[in-house]
């Protein structure tokens, strides 16, 4: 029997104070991936009486969980354990039972089998046991100093993205990578080196890009010598490589032990900073889906457009003063040849280190940055989170909080789209958001150049004018792009800050969304309502990345597919939805 997918409405509870255990967010977290991917897709949901019924049709499986909100979008808010019906019972069932019928199901449908896929999962459920056993009571809230807050939003980051299947998942045990965690609060110095200056492979946009690098040195580099920092983690797995240990040797390379400031880990883990810049560094470790190392492309991508850019990004700022791109302007590592005379790949990708501008370079005065990711988190996880930026207001002070949010994200990533033919990554990792003392929006920072791109069409000449290899990855096309932009914006980050805010005031989420449709109707408004943006308007179904099909089939992040979402911009749904909120709320 086919179950019919239904959308709901807002119940009228509050969400939790607690944090749930890491059993209960794997569970809910795998619940997520199948709701929207597997089951959703195929009309195999049901909400019915406080529960959203879950079947896997392959695996004959009926599945529900007790519901603590629904969602205009169907990204629900889940409350206690999962059910199994069993010969007309429902038994509870453990996460992973839960994974291994997410694995059965997925064999059947695809016809071919992963096995790495429950390990992945049992290591996403390792560290978030591990970020909870270590967690440091501090960041969950209280008065802070605002660098102490903006670390602390970064560092609050405890159970990840909650529709990808292996959200906290890494290479090895808590062991080997709890001190370099930014779950725990993690920071620690760079380990030095020392490279002939004919060693050093390295670009830069502007004279003074390398500065932040060459400060590290303390006068401790020999003449003819420059410094690489190296993320001790990744100077560890690459300690041994037979081409470094030769150079060690011979005195290309000094190992100048570790230097004296500390560094602190950001939620991409491998992104440093020490309250001046920002230091992206390779590291040879599967995080979440991918192996996290900046390619030969990706050194040499970021320090071209961020040169290339410029003119654009400067434009951008000056039509929306309330918001700026962190800029990528330098990159260095080591370049050891390797058998043939060319650089060693493994060396030069594994100690490869981005330059990224600190948040003083574009930072308005007497702002508070806090990670997009932390305000939106749902749970009260840290001092970033929405609630606590609110602290207490009412709904009609949480719909002016978010109509002045949406009008500093919304318009510069659809006038970098539609008028400058470039994509940006808005998702809530690569967005900060800085507030006033009041907690108000002032200023939104766009941050991480990997994922940029460049439509074509719009870039011929300058395209041309770069490596083929690095011209390559850095590019969509016009459509790809579109589906890009509109997943990171509006599915991975609105919809997600917008279901945090809802948390607060259940029966505000069709106001909520229709603040998000006046913004996109007023930018329309103003810019001749390009086709794709008359046809969102319209609600057309929205793509949202498939994380779960990605991670089975085994693809990169750049391979991910999409799988189509009801839209709830339409003006028709959000009508509805509020007639039906509000005759429910009386």
């Amino acid at each position: 029997m086919s179950l019919p997918r239904t959308q709901g409405t807002a119940r009228r509870t509050a969400a939790p104070a607690a944090l749930p255990d890491a059993d209960t967010v794997v569970a809910h977290t795998l619940l997520n991936c199948l709701l929207r991917e597997v089951s959703g897709p195929e009309h195999q949901t049901a909400v019915s009486d406080g529960h959203l019924l879950l079947r896997l049709p392959r695996r004959g499986a009926l599945l529900r969980v007790e519901l603590r909100r629904t969602s205009l979008i169907g990204a629900h808010r889940f409350t206690g354990p999962v059910q199994e019906q069993r010969d007309g019972d429902w038994e509870h069932i453990d996460w992973r039972r839960l994974a291994a019928h997410v694995q059965e199901e997925l064999s059947l449908r695809t016809g071919v089998r992963n096995e790495e896929f429950l390990d992945q999962i049992a290591s996403s459920h390792q560290a978030v046991t591990a970020a909870l056993e270590a967690r440091v009571p501090a960041r969950a809230g209280g008065p802070a100093a605002a660098p102490d807050r903006y670390l602390a939003s970064e560092q609050s980051l405890l159970f990840g993205h909650r529709f990808h299947p292996t959200p906290k998942a890494r290479t090895g045990d808590a062991a080997s990578w709890l001190a370099y965690a930014p779950e725990v609060g993690a920071a620690f110095p760079l380990r030095h080196l020392a490279v002939r200056e004919s060693l050093i492979s390295e670009e830069a946009a502007e004279p003074a890009a390398t500065a932040p690098l060459d400060r590290l040195a303390d006068g401790r580099v020999p003449e003819g010598y420059r410094l690489l920092p190296a993320h001790p983690w990744q100077y560890e797995m690459l300690s041994g490589h037979p081409a470094l240990r030769a150079a060690l040797d011979r005195g290309d390379v000094l190992d100048l032990g570790t230097g004296d400031a500390p560094f602190a880990a950001t939620a991409s883990v491998r992104t440093l900073y020490d309250g001046d810049t920002f230091l992206k560094f390779s590291l040879n470790v599967r995080i979440t889906n991918c192996l996290r190392k900046n390619a030969s492309y990706e050194l040499a991508g970021a320090v071209a457009l961020t040169r290339l850019l410029g003119p654009v990004l400067d434009e951008l700022t000056e039509r929306f003063p309330g918001s700026a791109m962190l800029r990528e302007p330098a990159y260095r590592s080591l370049a050891l040849p390797g058998p043939d005379g060319s650089p060693d790949r493994a060396l030069l990708e594994g100690f490869g280190v981005i330059v990224r501008e600190g948040l003083a370079t574009r930072l308005l005065p007497g702002t508070t940055p806090l990670l997009a990711a932390a305000v939106a988190d749902e749970y009260p996880s840290g001092p970033g989170h929405i609630s606590r930026l609110l602290g207490g207001a009412g709904p009609g002070c949480a719909l002016d909080w978010w109509a002045a949010y949406l009008r500093l994200l919304v318009p510069p990533v659809l006038a970098a789209y539609f008028d400058h033919g470039l994509v940006l990554e808005p998702h809530l990792q690569n967005v900060v958001v800085c507030v006033d003392d009041d907690g108000m929006p002032a200023q939104v920072l766009f941050r991480d150049l990997e994922g940029t791109k460049l439509v074509p069409e719009h870039h011929a000449d300058t395209l041309a004018g770069l490596p083929a290899e690095v011209a390559g990855p850095m590019t969509y096309d016009a459509e790809r792009g579109w589906d890009r932009v509109v997943y990171c914006l509006f599915v991975n980050h609105i919809a997600e800050v917008l279901a945090a805010v809802a948390d607060l005031h259940p029966e505000t989420e069709p106001a909520l969304w229709a603040e998000v449709r006046a913004t996109l109707q007023a930018y329309a408004d103003r810019h001749g309502c390009p086709p794709r943006l008359a046809a969102l308007l319209a609600g057309v179904p929205l793509p949202a990345k498939a994380n779960l099909l990605t991670r089975w089939e085994r693809k990169a992040d750049r391979e991910a597919g999409y799988v189509r979402l009801p839209s709830p911009l339409a003006e028709d749904v959000l009508s509805e939805a509020s007639d039906h909120v509000w005759s429910h709320a009386r």
